[in-house]
């Protein structure tokens, strides 16, 4: 892997861009940042990224990125600390177990897990949900074995390709848990950061994270992230 300027001002574009939409949407911005980091590298004449590289980078990425998000949105009163705790102790089980066991399967493999996540995620993004934006937020409820269950799922999946499974996570609990619009972009940014904990220390683990580049994204979600 050859380490220009030229390499490092386009792996930070990508970063910048991915998690500029990820602050604003409430996402990790892997969903935007795995093909971006896939194909532009080598369509711009740099050396490519395997598939076991690009979700390492992403997993370690996103872990910074939510760490921006969850920080501008801890004061603006939308985090729901009982989804947070139900989803986010069975998403950190899923997502290390898909981040430790993507070690065993092919590149095409991790691409096709890639592709039903985001062909699951706009599918559901298009299915109209119902207006419960004016609920009062000491009244929001949810089931539980669902939430708890679907983000298991999510996890493991989202562990694989080096997301945090925001993606996923997001019309979950707008169509299927009725979560307000504004807790659930809030929730679910403090969801994915646990998720990424998940992730990340199972590409770590079995040595599928490129640190450098890494660090060039995590930089600019650093800057992108909280803006977004």
């Amino acid at each position: 892997m050859d380490y220009t300027i030229y390499f490092f001002i386009i792996i930070f574009l990508i970063g910048f861009v991915g998690s500029f939409i990820s602050g604003m949407v409430g996402i990790g911005g892997s969903i935007i940042k795995y093909p971006m980091l896939l194909y532009i590298p080598s369509m711009l004449g740099l050396s490519a990224f395997t598939a076991h590289e690009v979700a390492g980078i992403s997993a370690v990425q996103v872990l910074f990125a939510t760490i921006g998000g969850v920080w501008a949105y801890r004061k603006g009163g939308y985090l729901n600390k009982k989804l947070i705790l139900y989803m986010g102790i069975t998403i950190l089980i899923g997502s290390f177990i898909g981040g430790y066991g993507s070690r065993l399967m092919t590149y095409e493999a991790v691409n096709l897990v890639y592709g039903i996540l985001a062909i699951t995620a706009a599918i559901m993004m298009f299915i109209p949900k119902k207006d419960i934006d004016d609920v009062a937020f000491e009244e929001v409820t949810f089931n539980k074995w669902i939430a708890a269950g679907s983000a298991f799922l999510v996890g493991v999946g989202a562990g694989i390709v080096g997301a945090a499974g925001a993606f996923i996570l997001v019309p979950i609990m707008l169509l299927v848990l009725k979560i307000p619009t504004r807790m659930t972009i809030a929730s679910s940014l403090a969801i994915t950061f646990i998720s990424s904990i998940g992730a990340t220390t199972g590409k770590v683990l079995t040595g599928q994270v490129l640190f450098i580049p890494a660090v060039v994204m995590i930089v600019a979600s650093l800057i992108a992230s909280p803006l977004g």
